[in-house]
Parts: C-alpha cells; sequence; structure tokens
C-alpha cells in the first residue's frame, strides 16, 4: 500500500507544538485610546473617559469631600489604557476642590506628556440640557454660581435666581432644598445628558493650554463681582 499523503507519517502541528513544549504566543490585545475628563468644583466629583470620537466609555459620580479618592478613581476606572488628552473643570467653584481635580489633572497630563484642555463648571451642566436652562453650582454659605442664557456668570442667592427656567446643577442637599423652597424647579436628571456626554460636547471647542497657562476661577473673584 503506498504511504498517506504528506509522507514521512509526521503528525498534525498541534502534536509538534506540544512536544516543542510551548503554544503559539497569545495575540496582544491593543490598548484603547481615552481622554481624561474630571470636574471637582461642585457638591459632586466627576469622572469620565471618552473614547477619541467623543463617545463616553465610563463615568462615575461621586460626592464632594475627603472620601473621594480622585487618583485611586482613575487607577481602576482607566486600567491600561492610554490616555491621549486630559480636560478638566476650571470653575467657577470651591477652593479646595478646584484644586484637587487641576493637581490631580495637571499632574496627570505633564507625567503622560499629554494636552490638557479646560472647561467650564457652569457651561458643562448647562450642555447636559437641550432647553434653556439656569445652570449652578455650589458656592457655599447657602449661595449659589448661575449662567443664564445669554448672561455672564454670577454669584447669587437663592431668592434671586431666574423663576422662568429649570435648574441644572449639583448642589448640597440643603441649597437644593433652599431654591426649592424659593420655588425654583429642576429639570429632571432622566431628561438630561449625563456629565460625560455634556463634556463631549464641550471639547468640541475646548482650546489648549499650556500647562503653566492654566487658570481657575476661584470663589474670591465671582465675590469682588457681586
Amino acid at each position: 500500500m503506498g504511504r498517506p499523503a504528506g509522507g514521512g507519517g509526521s503528525h498534525p502541528s498541534v502534536d509538534r507544538a506540544s512536544r516543542r513544549g510551548s503554544a503559539a504566543p497569545a495575540r496582544r490585545t491593543r490598548a484603547r485610546k481615552v481622554i481624561v475628563v474630571v470636574d471637582t468644583s461642585s457638591a459632586r466629583s466627576a469622572l469620565a473617559l471618552l473614547s477619541p470620537d467623543g463617545t463616553v466609555v465610563a463615568e462615575e459620580i461621586h460626592e464632594s469631600g475627603r472620601d473621594f479618592d480622585l487618583p485611586g478613581r482613575f487607577r481602576a476606572l482607566a486600567g491600561d489604557q492610554t490616555v491621549t488628552k486630559v480636560a478638566v473643570a476650571v470653575g467657577p467653584g470651591s477652593f479646595t476642590g478646584l484644586r484637587v481635580g487641576v493637581s490631580f489633572s495637571l499632574g496627570l497630563a505633564i507625567g503622560l506628556r499629554v494636552p490638557i484642555v479646560t472647561l467650564r463648571t457652569l457651561h458643562i451642566q448647562a450642555a447636559r440640557s437641550d432647553d434653556a436652562v439656569v445652570a449652578v453650582a455650589e458656592a457655599g454659605r447657602g449661595r449659589v454660581y448661575l449662567l443664564a442664557p445669554g448672561a455672564a456668570p454670577r454669584l447669587a442667592e437663592p431668592a434671586d435666581l431666574p423663576r422662568d427656567l429649570p435648574i441644572v446643577g449639583w448642589l448640597r442637599p440643603t441649597t437644593e432644598s433652599a431654591l426649592r423652597a424659593a420655588g425654583l424647579h429642576f429639570q429632571p436628571d432622566s431628561e438630561l445628558r449625563t456629565f460625560g456626554n455634556a463634556a463631549s460636547l464641550m471639547l468640541e471647542s475646548a482650546p489648549e493650554v499650556a500647562y503653566g497657562s492654566l487658570k481657575l476661577e476661584y470663589m474670591q473673584v465671582f465675590s469682588a463681582r457681586a
């Protein structure tokens, strides 16, 4: 009888690999490129990862304060993904909150040698809605920063806010209760974009800034204008 095709009675390739004692190397998965967005300027702190085309990859919202571990949450959320840009909210907001977010974001951008862009806190909140709204952020002592359509941001007491438009923003429970007691109404979260999606819209026009020229909008600046 003739020999089987291929002759020599050779074993299948899997057997040869087995005899060599090593398997074929696993194919490496290319790391995903992401943009990191940070906002620690108000009553809640937000961290989001966006793809280069602006799609939200992941995001987290936490109550601001000492218990919020921004570096730890970043490591858990980003994993081994490749950061290509950092975006950070620069206020208006509290001194402590802004310093936490901006210091982390600037350090991350410098360490990775990637661009950093700045976003304005109230404009992010306004971008969460398709409607005309009054965007607010916590200012402390029962006051809020507000941004109304066609107006400049300013500091105000709850009684001074416009009542003909819904409110959008992150406030402490006591401040939010004061606004509701003053007859103001909040647009439901179910009708709003997430932080990540709103930030994605803002990034379309956000300019890059030099590491040494990043400026914050502190509470004192707005207090002086009031």
